[in-house]
């Protein structure tokens, strides 16, 4: 699982599992999208202006154990 936030656009992205190539990505709402495999799992949601969303300066990672 991989966590990025990029401040200059402010969008919060979280990957699941690495995309394939014939991810399909869907709208949740306005700001929302999840990226779904071949197999309609979840590879990554998309979270547009992040910080009107969640307190991004306050991200906490938890569980977290080496792979």
């Amino acid at each position: 699982m991989k966590v990025e936030y990029f401040q200059d656009t402010d969008t919060l992205y979280i990957e699941f599992r690495k995309p394939q190539r014939e991810t399909e990505t869907r709208d949740l709402d306005e700001n929302t999208l999840i990226d779904l495999g071949p197999d309609g799992r979840v590879s990554g949601i998309t979270i547009e202006h992040a910080s009107q969303q969640t307190d991004v300066s306050q991200l906490l990672l938890r569980g977290l154990t080496a792979a």
